[in-house]
Parts: C-alpha cells; structure tokens; sequence
C-alpha cells in the first residue's frame, strides 16, 4: 500500500481534526496554522508567477490570470489566449500526484473580457487494505475546480472582475473510522480589482506602475460527512513596477500579501490529571456541551462571520494575526519581448506552515506561442516541496499592435 499517499490523503480530509490538536512550540512560539479543506486551491496553477514567488496580483495579463486577478483580463493586449500548466506535486513523497490547470480568455471588446479554467488535482493510486492487510481494490482520488469569470474597465487606468467557481472534492470516498465519506462540493466567487497606471518617467527611463486586490475562494463550507470544513477564502493585495530599460530591455518587480479569511484555531483547555497536569482531552462545558476555549474565539461560526473574525480572533493577538499574512515577491527581465528570466521568493512564517522557497525561471516567446518553466527551492533539506517543476504552454491570437514598438504600454 502507499502509506505515504493514504497520509497525505488522511491529512487533506482531516483539516478539522488537526485544528482541534494540542498546540506545540516552536522557539517559544506556538505553532497554530490554519487547515482547511480543498487545500489544492492555493497551490500556484502557472510557471510564470509560480517563478516570482508565487506572486500574480499585479502582474502583467495572460491566460492564467483567472487564478491570480481575473480583472487583470480587461487589460489584456491580445483577443484570444489559452494555457495548459502540468505540476507533479511533492514529488519527494509520492510519484504520481499532479495539478493541471488550464485556463482562456477571450476580449469581448476593448473594455471587457471573458474568461474560463479548469483545475484538477488527482492524487494518484492508493492501494486500500482491511486490518489484516488483505487488498480491498484501488483508489484513485481528485479535486477539480471550474471557474467561469468576467471583467470590465471601469475607467482608462481601472477595472474590476468577477467569477464564479464550482469545486469538487472526492478523496473521502473510502471508509474512516466505520464511515464512508462522500464526494463533496460547493461554490465560491472571486471579486478582484486591478490598476495600471499612466507611463510616466522614472529617471531617464519610461515605468508604469500597477496594483491589484484578489478576494478569492469566497463560497459555502464543504461537507465532506457530517463536518462542516470551511475552504480556503483568501485576500491578494499586490503591486508592481515594470521599467523600460531600453528599446529592448525591460524589467518588473512584484510582491503580494496573502491572508486566509478563515477562523484561527483557538487554544482550548484541557482536562487536567489527579496529578494537575493537563492530558490530551479537551475539557468541555458540562452546560452546553461545548469544548472550552482558552484563549481565541470559535471557529465554528457562519461564513460572513467567519470572514470578519479571521482578523481578529488569534489567540496570539494582533502579533499572530500578523504571522498570518504570507509574502510573495519576484523580479522579471525581458529581452524584446522573447525570452524571460525570472526569479523570486515565498515566506510564510514557521509557525503558520513554514512554507518558505525561493522559485526561478525562464520563457520563451515565438510567433503566437509561448512556454514557461519555474522550479522550486525550498529554503530547508529534505523539504516536500523540493524538486517540483511547473510547465506551461500558452498560445495568444489578435494581438493589437498599438504602439507595438514600445514595451511599456500605458
């Protein structure tokens, strides 16, 4: 049997569980991250903002933008782009789990456009066994999300966006603990804005500057049996600088804040021993039934409530709530619109899922197509994460060739 395959499955239907575990301590700190459930829809679809520290708010337009800012799209200097991105995912653990993503876009006119994805996440075969070991048949779970959007420029340096987005999940489809779990789904919405601004003089050099807001994942809890999990909304704040060194050259920075908009798992009180030490039992209101918190707020609240409280209900206080925010950053240079280097990195604090890689990579550009490759490099040995590559190819149509011979473009 994979065992490693069946953990990472266990762990993916398990958030709630793990947000309920006696906390740890790292360096004095405690170690409390946020679970949720469909994790696969924050993981970095695309090798070109994969390979500048997973940062996409405010990039430049392309066919992946539905994931990161779909309001970017409006912007969008070509009519018709499309790109596939295959990603083998914790390839130190297991061989066969991938996120593919493909995404389009199409201009409806010079104001507004149309976009669509489709992400699916397959984990493999896993082989089921019953407590003697006997082979009960294979399993092979996966997540899909498929998203359909909008965006319209509200004025000549501004626009806005919305999509809707249907996501399934059937990797409970097996027994725990006597119980067989369902597919599961729900639906989110992404609400998202970006601007561009003005081509103005930075030095003797021409720069534009840009800046994007993504409120991403915002939908219904899934229930996978007879929990409840909330998935992963999330909020982008982005900004960007592209430079035109030359009338071949050109260079851009971006960095993005992300925070989970969902409830911090609170501290609860054990029950203690004869001894007063405390056990590994949740101590419980012996009026309501409910489990007694020490320190943070309940996080089994509604949605909207949910959303509201996730800024302010760390146990922690403001100090972890400040721990909370993730930071993406990453440059690009540009040769005549052709070939790419890029380069960046991801920081999430240790205490949060230490999550924390530096990501390269290069692109190349010919005629109406393009290809993109980004590899990651965790900051720690023997990190999952290692070894993973991202591959995306794209192809564009109808280009608009105003003021093609300049790279910035205002």
């Amino acid at each position: 049997m994979k065992k490693i395959g069946l953990i990472v499955l266990i762990a993916l239907v398990s958030s709630k569980t793990f947000s309920q575990i006696s906390t740890q301590q790292l360096g004095g700190q405690t170690i409390n991250p946020i679970t949720t459930a469909v994790p696969f829809l924050m993981i970095s679809p695309d090798s070109k903002q994969g390979a500048m520290g997973d940062a996409g708010a405010a990039t430049d337009p392309d066919a992946n933008s539905t994931y990161w800012n779909g309001s970017k799209l409006a912007f969008a200097d070509k009519k018709f782009g499309v790109s596939l991105t295959a990603t083998p995912w914790l390839r130190n653990l297991v061989p066969d789990i991938y996120l593919y993503y493909l995404s389009a876009y199409s201009k409806l006119n010079k104001n507004q456009a149309v976009s669509a994805s489709l992400r699916y996440f397959t984990l493999g075969n896993i082989q089921l066994t019953d407590a003697q070991g006997n082979s009960t048949g294979d399993f092979k779970p996966n997540e899909f999300a498929v998203d359909i959007g909008f965006s319209q420029k509200l004025s000549k340096n501004f626009s806005m966006g919305v999509a809707s987005r249907f996501i399934n999940s059937s990797i409970s489809r097996v027994y725990f603990n006597g119980q067989q779990g369902n597919a599961a789904s729900t639906v989110a919405v992404d609400l998202t804005m970006y601007y561009k601004s003005n081509t103005f003089k930075l030095g003797e050099k021409k720069a534009y500057a840009t800046g994007g807001l993504a409120f991403t994942n915002l939908g219904a809890k899934i229930k996978y049996s007879t929990v409840k999990n909330f998935i992963p909304m999330n909020m982008r704040l982005g900004g960007g600088l592209k430079i035109n060194l030359d009338d071949y050259n050109t260079f851009g920075m971006y960095v993005d804040f992300n925070k989970l908009l969902v409830p911090t798992p609170p501290i609860y009180q054990y029950v203690k021993d004869s001894l007063g030490n405390p056990t590994s039992q949740i101590a419980v209101d012996p009026t309501t039934g409910a489990q007694i918190i020490a320190k943070g707020k309940n996080p089994n609240v509604p949605v909207p409530q949910g959303i509201l409280q996730s800024f302010s209900d760390a146990p922690g206080g403001f100090k972890e709530e400040l721990t909370e925010i993730n930071i993406g950053g990453g440059m690009e240079y540009e040769y005549n619109k052709t070939f790419a280097v890029r380069g960046g990195y991801f920081h999430e604090p240790k205490t949060k899922g230490a999550r924390q890689y530096f990501t390269m990579g290069i692109g190349l550009k010919y005629s109406i197509g393009s290809i993109d490759i980004s590899y990651l490099i965790p900051t720690t040995i023997n990190n999952p994460l290692q070894n993973t590559f991202r591959f995306s190819l794209a192809f564009y149509f109808d280009a608009d060739n105003k003021k093609k011979d300049d790279p910035i473009q205002p």
